[in-house]
């Protein structure tokens, strides 16, 4: 599957769904950016004053933070793939409505679906609540979680968005903490895959030994 080509179109659809809400309100449709055949896909809120002029999410101080905190890992802002729960900026910044949440969310679940990455984060309480309802991301951040979606278990870990990381200091070192943590769980499911690939590989060796 060309996944460029699929985002493609899916955005091409969204901006023609007059449906959506929120759009009579903003400037642009911030859809996502990023590497589509990345492992990690990191899901925030909404767009800001930024992202709704330049049509792309974290672009703003969220976004130069984000991209510090990227960078402090040694992963690339290019090599992952951002996107958020609503996409098109709510009046204020306020905080988007269920039913905003739930018209956008048919659109999120495609995007999840091109991307298929092996770690989905999320940036703040909104974003964690489509995956982890009714918990609180005080307790829950930088904790993996195992959730079924569409038939297949996921790799969810909750953050702080990095929005409320700017406002609090202590919510900032959680963040740092947490991301610090995100080399090691990739590293461990490149181990996983690979021993699947060799268990594969073994058991093909002992078919073809039977049949000979």
């Amino acid at each position: 599957m060309d996944k460029s080509k699929s985002l493609d179109e899916l955005k091409t659809k969204m901006r023609a769904d007059t449906t959506l809400p929120l759009r009579n309100v903003a400037t642009n449709l911030v859809f996502g950016d990023g590497n589509p055949d990345s492992e990690i896909l990191f899901i925030g809120e909404g767009p800001g004053y930024w992202e709704d002029v330049k049509g792309i999410p974290f672009v703003g101080n969220a976004g130069a933070l984000l991209n510090q905190l990227l960078a402090k890992i040694g992963i690339q802002r290019k090599d992952v793939y951002i996107t958020n729960i609503i996409h098109y900026r709510a009046p204020e910044n306020r905080d988007p409505e269920p039913s905003e949440i739930k018209a956008f969310g048919k659109y999120l679940d495609e995007i999840i679906k091109i991307i298929n990455p092996k770690i989905i984060i999320t940036l703040g309480r909104f974003s964690m609540a489509k995956f982890l309802p009714g918990v609180f991301i005080s307790s829950t951040h930088g904790k993996e979680k195992i959730v079924e979606w569409e038939g297949k278990p996921l790799l969810v870990i909750p953050m702080y968005h990095p929005a409320a990381a700017l406002r609090n200091t202590e919510v900032k070192l959680k963040l740092i903490d947490d991301f610090e943590k995100i080399p090691k769980l990739l590293q461990n499911i490149k181990e996983k895959g690979d021993r699947i690939q060799e268990d594969q590989a073994q058991t093909n060796s002992v078919k073809q030994l039977n049949l000979v």
